[in-house]
């Protein structure tokens, strides 16, 4: 049996006829098809002409992986059998390895070979031309070439395209960015602010927060939430979560926790009517600049929903069905950038990194059965598993997590237990004391919340300004 140790063996060895054998397209496919797929980093001098016979190979997978190989190489000699497979491949996995091995090459006689596939029908075939051509971005044919690109039909080209208009942009002005990634300002640490969101929103620094978790109020479900209309209260959701974007940190998380609501009829000759949160804020996150990372589910147990099916139990009359909603939606979103999350976590000191890991068992599953929780004081309120497993899964010790609509304070709780810092808003006087009472255990000695109004958030970023 062929392994990957064998492999590594047999590449130390120029000499050696393993390759020649191995490779040759006689070969059982299975066989071709293992050894391509664990031929790994490919050292200087390796045979690349015995992967040209596997171009045509009958089986599409093999001619992928052998372009795949070629591409390791980036020798320009290889540019004429590349082109050939990418001009007549019909399978888009092997046309794209194609397109990629030709653009590895940074060679200039390969750009009017990739000038020729921007015009391909397979996004992903573009996407690869793209990253191609940005080697040779300042030659004006392909400045010309990449222009045509803007009004793509394709999204992602498109984004492509504007982050390196953006990046291009920043380095003309010269513009850096000296925010250490892990601290936020101490003035929002461990602090209730007593106020409307929107006003608190307008006094946070651009980029200080490194997690949102929130459930905002429902629409018209509850006497503390009442909108003129459906359009009004997303609009004042869409309000909130663009302020949200502009305080968090490059490349972090915003975790919203909704479902649909019925708003009851107004009488036995009307029906309810549903609307469905969670699908009809997704659109407006996206447009502000989140871009859609995860859908979890989170299940309550059969007996914490409210009966909506009593009526069909008796009739069994068909279209009278109406299900008992358990479910809840969380959506994960991530500020939009153009770095990976392996970005992120290289801004984090090696300890704080470690000292992070989520350890033991977690649900592998985007389904969470977590039971509810109730409060005495709060209607509506997070079951602190559920506030537990965001903080730990997206943030870092240290951090600063932020719930623009804090009720009862559980995501402070939480993150307090879990070493984080919290950052929480709420208007009402009510729910402010019943968060300060829950924060202000002897658990948690050391970081007492601390209330403020806007006045006092004001003057504390006054003199933090005038200390700097």
């Amino acid at each position: 049996m062929l392994t990957k140790a064998n492999i590594e063996h047999e590449k130390l060895n120029p000499d050696s006829s393993f390759f020649k054998n191995a490779l040759a397209p006689t070969c059982d496919e299975s066989t071709l098809l293992s050894l391509l797929d664990n031929l790994g980093r490919l050292p200087a001098g390796f045979n690349g002409e015995l992967f040209i016979p596997l171009l045509t190979h009958v089986n599409p997978k093999i001619r992928m992986l052998a372009a795949k190989n070629v591409g390791k190489l980036k020798d320009e000699k290889f540019l004429t059998a590349l082109s050939q497979l990418a001009s007549t491949e019909k399978n888009t996995f092997a046309r794209r390895e194609a397109i990629s091995a030709i653009g590895r090459m940074r060679s200039e006689k390969a750009v009017s070979t990739l000038i020729e596939f921007l015009t391909d029908a397979d996004p992903k075939v573009v996407l690869q031309v793209l990253r191609g051509l940005l080697y040779f971005k300042e030659k004006p044919e392909v400045q010309t070439a990449l222009d045509s690109l803007h009004e793509h039909p394709n999204e992602l080209i498109r984004e492509h395209l504007a982050n390196e208009v953006k990046n291009k942009s920043a380095r003309l002005q010269g513009i850096k960015k000296d925010r250490h990634h892990p601290s936020s300002p101490d003035p929002l640490k461990n602090v209730i602010v007593h106020a409307d969101v929107q006003e608190a929103l307008k006094i946070i620094p651009e980029e200080s927060i490194h997690l949102t978790f929130t459930s905002p109020p429902y629409y018209n479900a509850r006497d503390y939430t009442i909108y003129q209309s459906y359009e009004a209260y997303l609009d004042f959701l869409t309000t909130i979560f663009k302020e949200t974007h502009r305080i968090t940190k490059e490349g972090r998380f915003f975790v919203l926790n909704t479902s649909p609501v019925i708003v009851p009829r107004i009488s036995r000759a009307h029906s309810s009517k549903r609307y469905a949160i969670p699908y009809d804020i997704h659109p407006r996150l996206t447009d502000i600049g989140w871009e859609f990372i995860d859908d979890i589910v989170w299940t309550k147990p059969d007996y914490a929903a409210k009966n909506r099916n009593g009526g069909f139990f008796q009739h069994r009359k068909p279209l009278g069905y109406k299900a008992n909603s358990v479910t809840e939606s969380v959506m994960v979103y991530r500020k939009k950038t153009d770095k990976l999350i392996d970005w992120n976590i290289r801004q984090y000191d090696e300890e704080t990194v470690e000292a992070s890991r989520v350890m033991g068992e977690y649900e592998k599953t985007n389904l969470w059965h977590i039971n509810p929780a109730t409060d005495k004081v709060h209607p509506a309120v997070f079951p602190p598993e559920l506030a537990a497993r965001i903080v730990r899964f997206y943030s870092f010790k240290g951090d600063l997590v932020f719930d623009p609509f804090a009720g009862s304070g559980t995501v402070g709780h939480v993150a307090l237990a879990h070493e984080r810092h919290f950052l929480l808003c709420e208007k009402d006087a009510e729910y402010v004391e019943r968060a300060k009472q829950l924060l202000d255990v002897a658990l948690f000695t050391d970081a007492k919340p601390r209330v403020r109004s806007l006045t006092d958030l004001k003057s504390e970023f006054a003199e933090r300004n005038h200390n700097l």
